[in-house]
């Protein structure tokens, strides 16, 4: 049984979520006394985020379900400088509008996981202050607080020195930014917490310092395990690229797929940690042995992708395996993708339907397996790839690709 005072904590502490923390006892002593406000940052490289990002955003998911107010702070500042941790070289510089890109579709990401209704999270661009800052009386008030000594200790710069790799003036100012933004946010929001993953620790500790100099306010930083699979792989990492958080980066089967592909060993680790079960219930899956751990995995990935995507898009993913891999079947004896009344009656190109029953990934693939014959309807070979389907009739179509897949289309 936990000894926190406060269910943050606890909850935190249970799941596996903390490393490293900078005054652990006194930061559960204030979110047992009052609601706390912290933030995780997150640059705008890309128009998602990806697995490699979600142990922080679930500890502001955690956050949030405890009762406290998470911010998510997108650097529409910082990621015109790039943050050089563990980085072997430094970044590409975007443009003013592909970062503009890059922060709607990070917004459509953190929308997955958190609640922005009514302020009960908050999304914030350090643009908003970074921008308007005076170079000059940065350096004067700022600068000062920050000595190059103790900044070349930090692994981020240490490593790329001891690497003889570039480290521009760009990049080295990316620690004071960072730094700066957290005496904003506790400024603006009486933001206490900042948290990120273990590779910022030095960055985190910066602000803290900061903080208690400028403003003698007592911040924290907390800080998550970096997440490797049980054969060593950094979390995140697969053969086939990133996998990305938005469905049009990733399709929600082949996110699925990621999660059903989880090594054994670390099952009870990632359902704590990416999954809203109950404790009590992943300990049941816990205790899982031999081919039963089959079953784990599929309800890993299942609500894994569920909150991503949608329950509806989790079950068609699972229904969709099934068909392609064998398992679990529908009442009908195949697996069931099912689709709105009306919008079947509006019918499907056979594209479409293919994409729907999650048999191909995009248009080009649909139409090679077309042309070279593999694609039938109701058994009836479909042979133009310009082909549609006017309705989907009260007992569903069968999509068949090859021998082995098959799945229905039914209506609801």
């Amino acid at each position: 049984m936990s000894t926190r005072r406060s269910e943050l904590i606890a909850i935190l502490e249970e799941r596996g979520f903390i490393h490293q923390c900078t005054d652990l006892e006194a930061l559960d002593e204030l979110a047992a006394a009052q609601t706390i406000t912290a933030y995780v940052g997150y640059d705008l490289t890309a128009d998602s985020l990806h697995i490699g990002h979600i142990v922080s955003i679930m500890m502001l998911r955690r956050l949030q379900q405890a009762g406290h107010r998470p911010i998510a702070l997108v650097g529409g500042g910082t990621t015109r400088v790039g943050d050089p941790s563990f980085k072997d070289e430094s970044r590409p510089l975007l443009t003013d509008k592909q970062i503009q890109h890059n922060k709607a579709g990070i917004k459509r990401s953190l929308g997955k996981f958190l609640s922005f209704d009514a302020g009960s999270a908050l999304l914030e661009d350090n643009a908003a202050w970074l921008d308007e800052l005076g170079y000059i009386p940065f350096l004067r008030d700022f600068g000062r607080h920050f000595t190059i000594n103790r900044m070349l200790t930090f692994d981020s710069v240490r490593l790329r020195l001891e690497r003889e790799q570039p480290l521009t003036l760009l990049e080295f100012n990316y620690m004071v930014m960072q730094a700066y933004d957290f005496l904003e946010l506790s400024r603006r929001h009486d933001c206490r917490l900042q948290m990120g993953g273990s590779d910022q620790w030095g960055n985190i500790v910066n602000g803290v310092e900061l903080g208690r100099r400028i403003d003698g306010k007592q911040l924290f930083g907390l800080t998550t395990p970096l997440i490797t699979t049980s054969s060593g792989q950094k979390m995140g990492k697969s053969a086939a690229g990133a996998i990305w958080l938005n469905e049009d980066r990733l399709r929600p089967f082949d996110y699925w797929q990621f999660w059903r592909n989880t090594e054994d060993a670390d099952v009870g680790r990632f359902l704590r940690l990416f999954t809203d079960l109950p404790i009590d219930e992943i300990r049941r899956l816990e205790a899982l042995q031999g081919a039963e751990v089959n079953e784990a995995k599929r309800i890993l990935a299942t609500e894994a992708t569920a909150m991503a995507h949608g329950e509806a898009e989790a079950t068609a993913a699972a229904a969709a395996a099934a068909a392609q891999f064998g398992g679990a079947k529908s009442v009908g004896g195949l697996p069931e993708v099912v689709v709105d009344r009306a919008r079947a009656d509006e019918g499907f190109s056979i594209v479409e339907l293919l994409q729907l029953a999650h048999i191909v990934g995009s248009n080009g693939e649909a139409r090679r397996l077309i042309r070279g014959g593999g694609v039938r309807i109701d058994d009836r070979t479909i042979e133009d790839e310009t082909s549609r389907v006017e309705s989907v009739p009260a007992a569903g179509l069968k999509i068949s690709a090859g021998k082995k897949r098959h799945v229905i289309i039914r209506p609801a």
